[in-house]
């Protein structure tokens, strides 16, 4: 190395500085082959390499939701052409509410009380970083889904892609059913104490009601999703969940009535019912995977034999293996279970 310092024009100081410049680049290339799909289908890479994947994967995701934060904070106040403004959207449940109920303060028929002097920042960002996660899911759920699928097969990455999707449906699907009931669920509460009160909500607890009602729905109506990815891999059957519907559907009431923030029967039941019924067609799907592969299974000679009959698996020893013709009939040899 000392030598190469010295030698000028033939391997000098530059020939060492342009092969540690051409080094790094060569292991970055390198690194990308490893991270494509079409050079490296597998996914193989070392547990170092995992890491630094992992890290770059999360950090991604991390300035995706950084610039959702961003915009949903700009939207709380702007809204986009026909949409209303975030703001809106979220006290609209509130607004919603008979005026001789709610206080109003001078010009501002509709508005929630900021009891501390950064309340209103915190509320901001708050609801902006609850926008941005959720506007920016497909850009941090591809990342998510870029780090995994290079370690599944081609049916397997199928089948994970399916189940993401569809949970990403029922999470929306259940956020918005909770957007549709707050209203109503704002009205039984308060209302419950009669002409001797007036609604004056504090921005940070309606907020928190708010938010907590949406992600309570969203990941509940998850709960199909579960049941039929169990079927799916053999642990529950069909007939287990139609012998448990009954304790099923009340352990669900019962869930319901404790999860939900405000206690009230609307939003109660409201979730209770939609548990309800995507139980049942959680179920309902489960029949059929059973009943298809049952016939799957009773085509391949597997169910359907007595006790004592011969099973149709073949078996054969080394020595056979290596004598055994390249082409063989499996139902001509068969043993029982004994053997």
């Amino acid at each position: 190395m000392a030598d190469g310092l010295t030698d000028g024009p033939r391997g000098g100081p530059e020939t060492g500085i342009a092969g540690a410049r051409a080094q790094p680049a060569e292991e970055r290339r390198a690194a990308r082959r490893r991270r494509s799909r079409r050079h490296n289908p597998d996914g193989t890479m070392t547990v170092v390499e995992h890491l630094l994947e992992l890290r770059r994967r999360l950090a991604f995701a991390l300035v995706a939701v950084a610039i959702g934060a961003i915009a949903g904070f700009v939207w709380w106040q702007h809204g986009i052409g026909s949409i209303p403004s975030l703001g809106t959207l979220i006290s609209g449940p509130y607004c919603s509410l008979p005026s001789s109920t709610r206080v109003t303060f001078g010009n501002h028929p509709c508005a929630l009380l900021q009891t501390k002097p950064f309340e209103g920042f915190s509320i901001r960002l708050k609801v902006g970083v609850a926008a941005g996660v959720v506007l920016t899911s497909p850009a941090w759920l591809y990342q998510l889904w870029a780090f995994i699928t290079p370690g599944l097969y081609k049916g397997e990455r199928r089948f994970a892609l399916t189940f993401v999707s569809c949970a990403v449906i029922l999470f929306v699907g259940g956020a918005v059913l909770a957007y549709l009931v707050v209203p109503e669920a704002l009205r039984v509460l308060t209302n419950v104490g009669g002409n001797q009160f007036v609604t004056a909500l504090a921005g940070t607890d309606y907020v928190s009601f708010i938010l907590a009602l949406l992600a309570i729905f969203g990941a509940s109506f998850e709960l199909p999703l579960v049941i039929v990815m169990l079927n799916r891999i053999g642990v529950i059957k069909y007939e287990k969940l139609k012998s448990w519907r009954r304790g099923i559907v009340f352990l669900l009431f019962v869930f319901a009535a404790f999860v939900t923030p405000g206690q009230d029967p609307i939003s109660m039941s409201v979730l209770a019912g939609g548990l309800t019924i995507l139980f049942e067609l959680a179920v309902q799907v489960s029949r059929v995977h059973d009943k298809r592969l049952a016939r799957r299974r009773l085509a391949e000679g597997w169910d359907g034999l007595e006790d004592d009959q011969a099973s149709p698996l073949e078996y054969l020893g080394e020595s056979e293996r290596a004598v055994a013709p390249p082409v063989r009939d499996t139902r001509s040899i068969s043993y029982d279970d004994a053997t």
